[in-house]
């Protein structure tokens, strides 16, 4: 992983794609050599605020030197960011965290599954694993994203890197329910999956995985709290013992926030 690095990114568009959710482009130098899952933490302009706000990375284009975070607005931080114009300047640090082990989808049935916020890091992995060279690339890629009702954010992106099914709770698209009822109703197998999104639905992709000897792949972000392992606010439990302090705990920001599933107790 490169060394993480503090720097100033320009503003070069932002929108809001729902409500409460922004779709923020910002030119930096960090947009290269990003491992889908990675995150970055970004600053607010206040400076009695000291530790940075985490964000996962939605898109990289190296090309324009550009990452695309995709983000809830949550507290004064986030309601702060909102407010970038294009040409403004935010301080971001990165490139944080560990992503998806993309080695594992090498001619694989692979399932993607999001929820929520956990929706936007996974378009990122969806568009990698569509341009991995033939020997490495899945046999088959499932999408499968959870949302609250119609406002299916980023819905046209994912179709364009696999094939979509989509779960809300209100039933207004797709299947009623979350991600693992639209598995059932559709009969979706998968070797591996990749999940992002709230604590209870990554409790019940492990369970699920574990039934069916599926190999899951779960990012923990939504734990993350200062993103840079200063507040302990994100320690988890796990199965082995940390080599430092020789406990059964983890920091899911600094060690993850990708693990496989089997090595973390949610």
């Amino acid at each position: 992983m490169a060394k993480k690095k503090k720097t100033q990114a320009k503003v070069l568009s932002q929108r809001m794609l729902a409500d409460g959710i922004c779709d923020l482009w910002l030119e930096t130098t960090l947009a290269e050599h990003v491992n889908p899952g990675q995150f970055v933490g970004v600053y607010p302009a206040n400076a009695a605020a000291l530790l940075p706000r985490p964000i996962s990375i939605c898109r990289v284009d190296e090309d324009r030197k550009a990452l695309r975070l995709v983000y809830r607005i949550v507290g004064k931080g986030t309601a702060e960011f909102a407010l970038y114009q294009p040409g403004e300047y935010l301080s971001v640090l990165g490139i944080l965290g560990n992503g998806f082990p993309m080695e594992q989808a090498a001619g694989k049935k692979v399932m993607l599954m999001g929820g929520g916020i956990g929706v936007p890091p996974l378009l990122e992995l969806a568009a990698q694993l569509k341009r991995l060279p033939e020997d490495r690339r899945p046999a088959a890629v499932s999408i499968v994203m959870g949302y609250r009702d119609a406002q299916t954010f980023l819905k046209e992106e994912f179709e364009e890197n696999g094939t979509l099914y989509i779960a809300t709770e209100d039933g207004s698209v797709g299947t009623r329910g979350n991600v693992l009822d639209a598995v059932r109703e559709n009969q979706i197998e998968a070797d591996v999956i990749y999940a992002c999104g709230p604590m209870p639905m990554l409790r019940a992709i492990k369970k699920y995985a574990q039934e069916n000897q599926i190999q899951a792949y779960i990012s923990l972000e939504e734990r993350m709290a200062c993103g840079v392992g200063a507040c302990l606010g994100c320690v988890c439990k796990t199965v082995h013992k940390d080599a430092h302090s020789h406990v059964n705990n983890t920091r899911i920001c600094t060690d993850g926030p990708v693990f496989n599933a089997e090595d973390v107790d949610i």
